[in-house]
């Protein structure tokens, strides 16, 4: 696919904001200021503070001389990255890749997706007629390679589309501070009367680098074609996604649907095609406003079914607020991994966790609340009963060790052993009754005492000897007494409940 950028540049960006923000502002000279090297100068000025002769670095003093009632704003701190970011993320919308071309300008990878809008003209037309109905003075320019790109969008007489392999004769009649050169450099151009690119272009590279140096010429290559510059995304790239514009804003629940499944049917497809299944996604609707509503769905199993996806993210279509409408959705796959091939069945005999049905059914779950926390636990290879098993970190995690079953084990094991109080005919006899929450439990059978021991290189201290037991009510607990007995009351724990 052949690479085409767009350059974006504000002129005014900080002075433009706030002219937004204070409509008061627009028919008065202002300037924003910062403290330097002991004095104010201007950071920043509206257009008819730039018309009368005010410009970035002069000193406030200075501009005051050139409008005695020029209005004086303190800059905030990190004003301009804040702009240029919220504004980069806008720009979404119109391509996944978006990059910060600090103070004042964005750079977009725009390859394959100006189509979307009926082709380049158009694609330029609609990004800059939104921020001028906003307010903002912006240029922008569409080329091969972002030097080009940013060339004509900084020092363009209007808004420029260069044709393929058209740098050369757009590019020569610019002032060599289109090619991004260092300012020793301009003024040494300027010196031998080199006062477009065009006028070096073709020297020999030599000679150009003896008197420039191996900056400029990188510079005018990367604006050539000559050498390649990319684009770093203010958000990373996600191997599979999807985009959808909308000719209409889209506001129902309805709409939002079609759009999601149109979405997975093409991502799904090709994620089938790879035999890959998705474990994370994330669909973004980007409203007219600006703002951006995102849901998002996890799946216990690698899957590429549209259906079983679909009903995912319907259940948290309720979510979205649509407001005046939505434009363009993208869905994204965050998390990616290999899945089994899939037949249907009618009679399907897979249990547990490798029947799909069973896993669906989880997803579903999770998503239709999301406070619900849904875990599987499966061995690990201690025999302390506290480390004895763990949460798995996916659902279908295979156990490096098998589940111990030699000895009786409760259903429910309480995270930390609770206290209760015991009568024992003899120390080294189980107990009679037990006292557990203000209630008496007299016991019927008992089994034990099975004695396991601290792994002392993790945690040293003493062992601990279990019994199962059984109440008149046929209710059975495992109670535990720590260490060898001396008399105290506090030695015996519940620690679990069979079924």
């Amino acid at each position: 696919m052949k690479k085409r950028f767009a350059s974006l540049w504000f002129p005014h960006l900080k002075t433009d904001w706030l002219t937004v923000c204070k409509p008061h502002l627009q028919n008065i000279p202002f300037v924003l200021s910062i403290a330097a090297q002991g004095r104010l100068i201007v950071s920043g000025s509206n257009l008819l503070a730039e018309q009368a002769g005010v410009h970035s670095g002069m000193a406030i003093a200075d501009a005051r001389a050139f409008i005695p009632s020029l209005k004086i704003i303190n800059e905030q701190a990190g004003l301009a990255e804040k702009l240029l970011h919220s504004i980069a993320e806008w720009c979404i919308r119109y391509t996944p890749q978006v990059a910060l071309d600090t103070p004042d300008g964005i750079i977009l990878d725009i390859s394959g997706c100006a189509h979307l809008w009926g082709g380049e003209a158009a694609y330029l037309t609609s990004i800059v007629s939104k921020f001028r109905q906003h307010g903002y003075d912006v240029r922008m320019g569409i080329a091969d390679t972002i030097g080009a790109a940013w060339a004509v969008a900084h020092f363009g007489h209007e808004d420029i589309i260069i044709n393929e392999q058209a740098q050369s004769e757009t590019l020569f009649p610019l002032s060599p501070a289109a090619l991004r050169l260092e300012d020793v450099q301009l003024k040494r151009l300027q010196s031998l009367g080199l006062r477009s690119i065009g006028s070096f272009a073709k020297m020999p590279r030599s000679v150009l680098r003896r008197r420039f140096g191996d900056s400029l010429l990188l510079r005018l290559d990367q604006a050539m074609g000559l050498e390649d510059e990319f684009v770093i995304s203010i958000k990373p790239i996600l191997p599979y996604e999807e985009r959808l514009p909308c000719l209409e804003p889209i506001c129902t629940a309805n709409g939002i649907e079609l759009a999601l499944e149109d979405l997975l049917n093409k991502l799904c497809k090709r994620l089938s095609g790879e035999g890959k299944g998705l474990r994370a996604a994330e669909l973004n609707c980007h409203r007219v406003d600006g703002k951006i509503e995102t849901i998002t769905i996890e799946t216990n199993r690698a899957t590429a079914q549209v259906k079983h996806i679909l009903q995912l993210f319907v259940l948290k279509i309720p979510q979205i607020e649509p407001a005046l409408g939505i434009e363009l959705f993208t869905l994204g796959v965050s998390k990616v991994e290999t899945a089994d091939p899939v037949q249907e069945n009618l009679w399907n005999n897979r249990i547990g966790l490798k029947n799909p049905t069973v896993t669906e059914l989880l997803d579903r779950l999770k998503s239709r609340d999301a406070n619900c926390e849904i875990s599987r636990y499966v061995p690990s290879a201690h025999y302390w009963p506290e480390r004895s098993m763990k949460i798995a970190a996916k659902m279908d995690e295979v156990a490096a060790v098998d589940w111990q079953t030699a000895r009786p084990r409760p259903t429910r094991l309480l995270k930390i052993p609770e206290r209760i109080i015991v009568t024992a005919p003899i120390p080294d006899y189980p107990p009679i009754l037990f006292r557990y929450k203000g209630d008496t439990y007299t016991i019927r059978k008992a089994d034990g005492p099975e004695r396991i021991e601290r792994e002392w290189w993790i945690d040293p201290g003493e062992h601990r000897d279990y019994y199962a037991v059984e109440d008149l009510q046929g209710r059975r607990f495992w109670l535990y007494r720590a260490g060898h007995y001396d008399g105290q009351a506090d030695q015996w724990f519940i620690h679990g409940f069979f079924a």
